[in-house]
Formats: C-alpha cells, sequence, structure tokens
C-alpha cells in the first residue's frame, strides 16, 4: 500500500470554515435587516413627532396671542374690583364657616372655676386667622394668668395676651384678653 499524497495539491476539509463563514454571513444579514427596519421605524416617528411639535408650536403660539389680546382687554380696575369681592367672599363664608360650639368647648375646657367670660368676639382675618378678643372677670389676678396659661398649652389658642385689666368694685378683677385661635379642621 502506498502512503504518500500523489495530488498535486494537498486535501484540506473546508467545510467547516465555509460553515462558520454561512452563519456569520446569516447573521450580519439579519443584523442588517433589522437595523434597515428600525431605521425606518425610527423615520416614521420622528416625522410624526416632528409634525406633532410643528402643531404643538402653532398652537402655544396662538394661545399666547389670545393672551395677550385678553390682558389687553382686561380692566385692571375690574380685576382689583373682583379680587376684593373674592377676598370678602370668602371672607364670609370663613365666618360662616366657624364653630362656635367648639370654641366655647375648648373655652370652657380651659377655664378655672373662679373666672367667668363676660364677652367673646372672635374676628377672621382675610388671610383666614381667626383672633379671639374676650372679656373676662375673676377675683384676682392670679386666675386669670392660670386661665390664659391653660389657653396656651391647648392645641387651639396661641399667643394669648392681656390688653387690659382694672378692678371692679365690690372685689374682683376685669381683663381684656386677645389670642389667636386655630379651630380644629
Amino acid at each position: 500500500m502506498l502512503r504518500t499524497n500523489l495530488s498535486t495539491r494537498p486535501f484540506y476539509n473546508e467545510r467547516a470554515l465555509h460553515g462558520v463563514l454561512g452563519i456569520t454571513a446569516l447573521i450580519v444579514v439579519v443584523l442588517t435587516i433589522f437595523n434597515l427596519t428600525q431605521i425606518v421605524l425610527l423615520t416614521r416617528r420622528q416625522s410624526s413627532l416632528s409634525s406633532q411639535a410643528a402643531a404643538a408650536e402653532t398652537r402655544a403660539t396662538e394661545l399666547r396671542a389670545r393672551a395677550v389680546r385678553t390682558r389687553q382687554s382686561v380692566n385692571a380696575k375690574q380685576i382689583d374690583t373682583i379680587s376684593s369681592a373674592a377676598q370678602e367672599a370668602n371672607t364670609i363664608i370663613g365666618q360662616r364657616l366657624f364653630s362656635w360650639t367648639d370654641l366655647l368647648n375648648r373655652l370652657g375646657d380651659a377655664l378655672p372655676d373662679n373666672v367667668r367670660i363676660t364677652a367673646l368676639r372672635p374676628d377672621v382675618g382675610r388671610d383666614g386667622s381667626v383672633t379671639v378678643g374676650m372679656t373676662v372677670f375673676a377675683e384676682s389676678v392670679d386666675e386669670i394668668e392660670q386661665f390664659m396659661a391653660n389657653l396656651e398649652q391647648s392645641t387651639a389658642f396661641s399667643e394669648v395676651y392681656p390688653i387690659s385689666d382694672e378692678p371692679v368694685e365690690g372685689g374682683g378683677v376685669r381683663a381684656s384678653l386677645e389670642g389667636k385661635y386655630a379651630p380644629a379642621p
């Protein structure tokens, strides 16, 4: 048996190489098709978004022009009048929503035994804050101070201070107090 190769060129197994190259070419073709479809889809989306952006810009320009015309047509005095009327309405609504029951319950809880409230007037400000003015009668100034301390300890009252106090004939002290009241929501 003859063991030498008599061919003019040696035999090489090129099938594996051709298979790898074919698979690589197939992957390149698939990726190219994918990229082309993405380019087409993104181009369509970009043109759609560009047209929407142009329409939005046109609409914004129209709205700005309309706002300028509206501002020019509105009288500043009318706005001030309407604003003050709205504030007045809000004040009236705030006074209407004021809970006398809650206020009197809180005052009753803070009231010492020998102190009496003789006058009470809540005042609702434009900003919605409530200031309560009251006139109290007690046998001594210490009792009035105790009442003020009780009010300060509650969560509803703050900045309670005396405005005036005077002795009363027959004994006792009458004092005018004022403090901020934050009603329960």
